[in-house]
């Protein structure tokens, strides 16, 4: 029998920051379920690992985490399955071309969140004035803040245009993530894959973002609350996660 393997985006999917509960108990609880009966749980997501742990730690422990839209990912236990970096030169052009425009930008060095002012948040982090202060090793991949849909429809467009020979930019509601070339949340279900060997991968999201997750998976799963786009490339639209993962549980075609 396959392997199933279950990859989740995190903001609007599993995590809800603006609710006042955040992660809500039934969704971890399902989590560990879905693992206690020998199946596999990651995060499929463009957050970089710092952004991540201070949140879910305590909770639950995923099996795999795919981060920063598939430009590092790693195991169960923090190691390297495979990561990926765009080039810092390219990624000062984009910080002087944005910046001043006022829009927030996070930048993924080796894992942790780069900044460029100070902010309100519980993990580890860094501020920088730019990238020649900014710390040396990978970056794994930028996420910019926008105002509306729209901006950020055009900002991701723009990116492509311009740096489209070296990475990819991805609209996730009103932010743009950023990733090396030819990555994506689907290209790293392939890595993951071949990391489980003989498995059926269920995936689910919630945005424009998470469709080269969803198109890869074998089964998909998004919301009511997804965009249309979204939910007509989809095997099932559910309530909530909860739903998906008993879904998947209870699916006997592997």
């Amino acid at each position: 029998m396959k392997k199933k393997v279950f990859a989740s985006d995190f903001d609007g999917t599993l995590y809800f920051y603006k609710a006042e509960v955040k992660l809500p108990p039934e969704n971890v609880a399902k989590i560990k379920e879905y693992q206690a009966a020998g199946n596999y749980f990651g995060l499929c997501t463009g957050r970089q690992v710092g952004g991540l742990t201070p949140f879910i730690g305590g909770y639950f422990d995923p099996d795999f985490w795919i981060t920063s839209t598939g430009s590092n990912i790693i195991d169960k236990d923090m190691k390297g399955i495979r990561k990926l970096f765009v080039d810092r030169d390219v990624i000062d052009k984009i910080v002087k071309d944005v910046k001043p425009r006022g829009n927030r930008i996070s930048i993924d060095i080796d894992g942790v969140i780069n900044v460029f002012e100070e902010m309100d948040y519980p993990g580890e982090y860094n501020v920088i004035t730019g990238m020649d202060d900014a710390p040396q090793g990978m970056v794994h991949g930028v996420g910019i803040h926008c105002e509306t849909l729209e901006e950020a429809a055009a900002l991701t467009k723009e990116i492509n245009d311009k740096y489209g020979d070296y990475l990819n930019a991805f609209q996730n509601v009103i932010e743009v993530d950023i990733a090396p070339k030819g990555t994506s949340k689907g290209e790293a279900v392939s890595v993951i894959r071949e990391y489980f060997g003989d498995c059926k991968v269920y995936g689910i999201g919630d945005s424009l973002n998470d469709l080269p997750l969803l198109e890869a998976s074998d089964v998909s799963y998004t919301f009511p609350y997804a965009p249309k786009e979204v939910q007509e490339k989809v095997t099932k639209v559910v309530p909530t996660i909860v739903d998906a993962l008993e879904d998947s549980m209870n699916d006997t075609d592997v």
